[in-house]
């Protein structure tokens, strides 16, 4: 870490910068990636400049389970940022808490210039991070741990809100006359969903049930989501919390002979095409493109220019927005290109 790395002051004014390219990546459960490979993974909205600053490591680390498209995504948004900002990008992931925070002092380890972290269970990350803070590392958060960022001691925050955009989803399932759903939770003890499936319960005005899954067994989800369906024909609609459960819950509707629609939190190009077809109702898109290319862009303002979003104090919002048959045919011109 540069000890020329500016000390944050206690109110900035709010700074938000976009752009785009690519990169690469390295470290933990994660695949060294560079050259033309990583070129053509960010291809798409490049930026014609590239930053002459120089060059910074950065260390990404989520908590993507294998398989799960929608960390592509954020990594895709990541590397553009990095490519532009002439950083060395290291991305790793693991949905173990405790292995997410051995991914962390790994990062430490390295001397990175920075770490952007997701917080699906905070607390277990709580030591590791202020081991960070004390070693002059600038951490921030994305994705996962609105609540808990600031508590945390993170520079910014980019993500949804997702309490709102629970409360969101249930305003939308009451206008599309829902009377009993299912809500689906895959990985218990991820704050980000208990709080997506409150906030759907706080303003729908039909019955809400909690129905846990285990997210890594795919087979399972569909049996648990098949047998509630079987138990309980009242079921309308059953939402899910991530692209690859709907596609999973279209299943069971099918297998379990029931008239039961079903919509999601987000995105991802497959998803799209199924609301496209109408397999899917609706989707809540909380665009994780941005996500990634926001939370490495800004660790660069940080050690460039001192800038850092939101003041300290408010999170940069990339969500709730919804992707339904009215504008889904716009969403998937970006989604072929892999940015939503």
């Amino acid at each position: 870490m540069d000890s020329a790395t500016p000390a944050r002051p206690r109110k900035l004014v709010p700074v938000v910068a976009l752009a785009a390219a690519a990169a690469l990546t390295l470290a933990g459960c994660s695949s060294s990636s560079g050259g033309k490979k990583a070129e053509e993974r960010a291809a798409s909205g490049a930026s014609a400049g590239k930053a002459t600053t120089p060059r910074m490591k950065v260390a990404l680390v989520t908590h993507a389970a294998p398989g799960d498209t929608f960390w592509d995504t954020v990594r895709k948004g990541a590397e553009a940022a990095a490519q532009k900002d002439n950083i060395e990008l290291v991305y790793s992931h693991d949905p173990i808490a405790g292995n997410q925070a051995n991914l962390v002092q790994n990062g430490i380890d390295q001397k990175v210039d920075g770490i952007a972290v997701t917080l699906a269970k905070p607390d277990a990350l709580k030591a590791v991070l202020a081991k960070a803070q004390r070693a002059g590392i600038p951490v921030v958060g994305l994705n996962s741990g609105m609540s808990d960022w600031k508590r945390l001691g993170l520079l910014e925050f980019f993500g949804q809100d997702e309490a709102v955009a629970g409360e969101a989803f249930g305003n939308r399932l009451n206008t599309d006359g829902a009377k009993k759903v299912a809500c689906v939770i895959h990985e218990q003890g991820n704050v980000g969903l208990t709080q997506r499936c409150d906030g759907l319960k706080k303003t729908f005005k039909g019955t809400t049930e909690i129905l846990y899954v285990n997210g890594t067994d795919m087979p399972s989800v569909q049996s648990t989501i098949t047998a509630k369906l079987r138990q309980d024909t009242a079921i309308d609609h059953v939402v899910t919390l991530g692209a690859p459960f709907a596609f999973t819950a279209a299943k069971s509707v099918s297998e379990a002979g029931s008239k039961a629609k079903v919509a999601t939190f987000d995105l991802n190009k497959e998803l799209v095409k199924a609301v496209q077809a109408g397999t899917i109702t609706f989707a809540v898109d909380q665009q994780p493109y941005l996500q990634g290319y926001l939370a490495v862009d800004g660790l660069w303002l940080y050690k460039n220019n001192g800038n850092y979003s939101g003041g300290g104090e408010q999170a940069v919002l990339t969500g709730p927005a919804f992707v339904d048959k009215t504008n889904v045919a716009k969403v998937a011109e970006y989604a072929a290109k892999g940015t939503r």
